[in-house]
């Protein structure tokens, strides 16, 4: 893969700001069960704004390095921030990167993908994602692709809506949701679909009525869960016999398909060709929950390379 070098482009939006800042979750947990040593070649197939990076190439002392990312706002930021010739940028989904790399025979020592959504694209009002901030029903990650959330909530059927919600939302009341939807449209911004999810009852958690459905919505406008299930083999063909693979989720649709995954490829047999390293997801500590809430529901699973098939 050549040295990406996209050229800036102007946006209305600060990608990091005093409220907005992106903080990396399970800073240790990454550095422990990845080890990076120096010189080793790394890949980030989610870079974002670099937090995990950072601190990973502080320790591979600039080995060569793959960050990925489909944002360009991210790609931007990052272009700033990793100015050796060692760092390789790519703009785009993490599935179609991946196949380049592949056709391209690399391999590399560190794989890290962090499936979450940054805390920009959750703190800037335009991007959509975002009950708490109204904006427009976007929720693109990849802004230059043509399906948003207001295509989905204003022109899929009742039906088909009920499907997504159920899904990728794990919503009991799915269908209910998607018939107020449906009554209420057009529906343009966060705060007009929240306040409508709303309607169709409460919910029997603390959380806002309407956190599932916009996870669903996200899910289906950026194809994470096909995408997360086509790339995690091909994550694991990526790593060098020695090579470890970290992946993080944050939620159990994600964590499903990472554990199954790796059971595939990790069974106790001599075709296995990983070793999972966490039995069990590893997750945040209580301190680093209360300082950084998007680590409540943050779970790390990790396999070393034990051979190629």
């Amino acid at each position: 893969m050549q040295k990406s070098t996209p050229k800036k482009q102007n946006t209305t939006d600060e990608p990091l700001g005093e409220s907005g800042e992106h903080i990396p979750v399970l800073m240790e947990q990454v550095l422990q069960y990845l080890d990076p040593k120096p010189g080793d070649n790394y890949l980030d197939l989610t870079a974002g704004y670099g937090g995990h990076a950072e601190q990973i190439l502080g320790r591979t002392l600039n080995g060569p390095a793959v960050l990925v990312d489909r944002d360009i706002n991210a790609i931007n930021y990052l272009q700033d921030k990793f100015k050796s010739d060692n760092v390789t940028l790519s703009h785009g989904d993490f599935l179609g990167s991946t196949k380049e790399l592949i056709d391209q025979n690399q391999s590399f020592d560190l794989i890290l993908a962090d499936l979450g959504v940054s805390s920009p694209h959750l703190n800037i009002a335009s991007r959509g994602f975002s009950i708490n901030n109204n904006g427009p029903l976007d929720m693109r990650m990849n802004q230059s692709q043509k399906l948003t959330a207001d295509m989905i909530v204003n022109s899929y059927s009742q039906s088909d809506l009920a499907k997504v919600i159920l899904q990728y939302g794990e919503e009991p009341k799915a269908f209910k949701i998607a018939r107020h939807i449906v009554q209420n449209r057009p529906l343009h911004t966060t705060k007009d679909l929240a306040a409508v999810i709303a309607s169709a009852g409460p919910s029997k958690s603390k959380v806002h009525p309407a956190t599932r459905v916009f996870q669903a919505l996200r899910i289906e406008v950026n194809d994470e869960l096909r995408q997360i299930e086509q790339a995690i083999p091909l994550w694991i063909q990526l790593l060098k016999p020695g090579g470890r693979l970290a992946i993080i989720s944050f939620h159990s649709l994600e964590d499903r398909l990472v554990k199954n995954a790796f059971a595939e490829y990790g069974s106790d047999t001599y075709d296995a060709i990983i070793k999972i390293l966490t039995k069990k997801p590893v997750v945040g500590d209580p301190d680093e929950i209360v300082s950084n809430p998007r680590a409540r529901s943050a779970k790390l699973r990790a396999v070393f390379k034990i051979k190629t098939k």
